[in-house]
């Protein structure tokens, strides 16, 4: 029962990856690789996520070319086949099954494609918990490289100080810069789920543990963002931290960004491990809305990488350790820059889908992932007056109430201007979202004010839940694996406080104008997906 329970939920069709060895100096340890990614008729398989079938012609004497073409030719068919209608008309609580679901390809954007030795390395520790899991992801630096990866094997010292016996693939991917890989867990029943966990793993609690799954359960739904972590423990020789959510904590963050904890770390690329038909209607609902947020506080006019930094920051506006010498300053910098080509492919095929704004190329997905691609959106006071109205709606309620204070609207007035909103029911079923008269007045504010009350509302969204969550993680955690993640931190914003190194000339080839070029070297790889493509609105 547990087996068929910890399955429940499907994974997308997987592409074939080809590994192709970087030269590098000659080492006893695994080397670094670099993966290059075949298009989606190359990989003809089907699971009951998709169901997705191809079918290829003979291969001929120039198979790279045929391949561009063919992953031209799929991507605008699919592109063809997406809408954002179901923004309308969708109901989240009745999405149990993939065939519930829209649209047959609806989410494959959230799928990143990487090497497949890690992705089943990064699965293989999902399924060594017998309690069952629903849907799990993992992220962060041990998973998406917020550095540019030299290629190198790291010693023998260095890599026994993170992971004690970690799979030859866990190695390669995170080449010389071994690091902990953090995972986000989906359950039904939090309390069940500690109880069978602590069976399982006991070892992997604090002393606090010894209180119960009921105290556990309690502290972890009632206090922060509805997540309880456990860090700095050993699962098949790999360091890894796990973070417990109910599904429903997470959906409803996703579908109305009550606390931005969750939603925010699924704005940046992450790699699903085990899927569910849910979470990923609601966190497609999640990105629309992080594009329409970056959109209102954006020109009319922006590149890539400006529109990807500031969604990538978004929930790290109030966050506590961006105030204290406990991260990074140059973090979101970095995950973009670093990433560009997942970013891309995360927000690309929701990009060409939205009505108001635009790539100034044909083929995003194509271009050369080196390239800050540029966009443009419209301006229209309706236009952006609908982007107000399909904000998340606590999110959205917030902004409300600052332009309430601001324009010292009554109560009555506001509740006539705001009349529109009971269309929805319950805020999660919607009629037709259009804006109404105070939504085009919120659009026609000051550009700068906007963003600035956006920015705060952000900052009022985020802050407690994500202070409430660190100060229960000191708790929970215990003090020594506290004491530890707060001294890795520290490190963390030392060496972003250190001078950047002055860029390589490289002949005249690099552009000194970005440091985000340096991503795409690691991760040049061809839009592929799983055959799917979302419209959406």
């Amino acid at each position: 029962m547990l087996q068929a329970l910890r399955w429940r939920g499907a994974s997308l069709t997987r592409t074939l990856i080809v590994n192709q060895r970087l030269p590098t100096a000659s080492t006893s340890r695994p080397t670094y690789f670099a993966y290059r990614l075949l298009t989606p008729t190359q990989g003809g398989t089907s699971t009951r996520a998709f169901s997705s079938s191809t079918s290829d012609a003979s291969s001929t004497s120039k198979p790279e070319s045929k391949n561009a073409s063919r992953t031209t030719g799929s991507q605008r068919s699919l592109a063809q086949e997406q809408t954002l209608e179901w923004e309308d008309k969708v109901n989240y609580n009745v999405v149990d099954k993939f065939s519930d679901l829209p649209y047959r390809h609806l989410g494959y954007n959230q799928h990143m494609i990487i090497n497949e030795e890690f992705k089943k390395a990064l699965g293989d520790i999902v399924k060594s918990f017998q309690a069952p899991i629903i849907y799990a992801f993992a992220y962060g630096s041990g998973v998406f490289p917020q550095s540019k990866l030299l290629g190198k094997a790291p010693s023998d010292e260095l890599l026994r100080s993170v992971h004690t016996k970690p799979d030859p693939a866990i190695v390669r991917a995170q080449g010389e810069s071994p690091k902990m890989i953090d995972f986000i867990f989906g359950v039904s029943h939090t309390q069940h789920w500690h109880s069978l966990n602590m069976r399982q793993n006991r070892h992997h609690y604090s002393a606090v543990a010894s209180l119960g799954s009921g105290f556990v359960s309690r502290v972890q739904d009632r206090y922060g963002a509805g997540v309880y972590f456990n860090p700095y423990v050993n699962v098949n020789g790999t360091l890894i931290k796990y973070g417990v959510v109910n599904v429903d904590t997470l959906c409803r963050d996703l579908t109305e960004w009550d606390t931005l904890y969750l939603s925010g770390r699924l704005h940046k690329p992450v790699k699903i491990i085990r899927d569910n038909a849910r979470v990923r209607l609601a966190n497609q609902t999640n990105l629309v809305a992080a594009i329409r947020t970056a959109l209102l506080m954006l020109p009319e006019e922006f590149t890539e990488q400006e529109l990807y930094s500031l969604i990538a920051g978004l929930s790290y506006l109030g966050d506590p350790r961006m105030r204290f010498p406990t991260e990074n300053p140059r973090k979101v910098g970095n995950i973009v820059n670093n990433n560009k080509i997942h970013f891309r492919n995360l927000y690309a095929p929701l990009i060409r889908v939205l009505p108001n704004v635009r790539f100034l190329v044909d083929d995003p997905e194509t271009a050369d992932p080196a390239q800050d691609l540029r966009m443009r959106q419209a301006m229209s006071d309706e236009t952006r007056g609908n982007m107000v109205r399909r904000l998340p709606k606590q999110f959205r309620s917030r902004v409300y109430f600052q332009y309430q204070k601001k324009w010292q609207i009554s109560r009555a007035d506001f509740n006539a201007a705001t009349e529109n909103l009971h269309t929805e029911e319950g805020g999660i079923t919607f009629g037709t979202r259009l804006g109404g008269e105070f939504d085009q007045r919120i659009a026609k504010d000051d550009e700068a004010e906007r963003r600035e009350i956006l920015r705060a509302v952000i900052k009022q969204t985020t802050s407690w839940p994500s202070t409430a969550q660190s100060l229960k993680g000191i708790v929970m955690s215990g003090f020594g694996r506290s004491w530890r993640y707060l001294g890795e931190k520290m490190s963390k914003y030392r060496e972003g406080k250190k001078p950047l190194p002055a860029p390589e000339t490289d002949g005249g080839k690099s552009d000194p104008k970005s440091i985000s070029s340096s991503s795409s070297e690691s991760l040049s790889e061809e839009k592929t997906q799983d055959a799917h493509k979302p419209k959406s609105q």
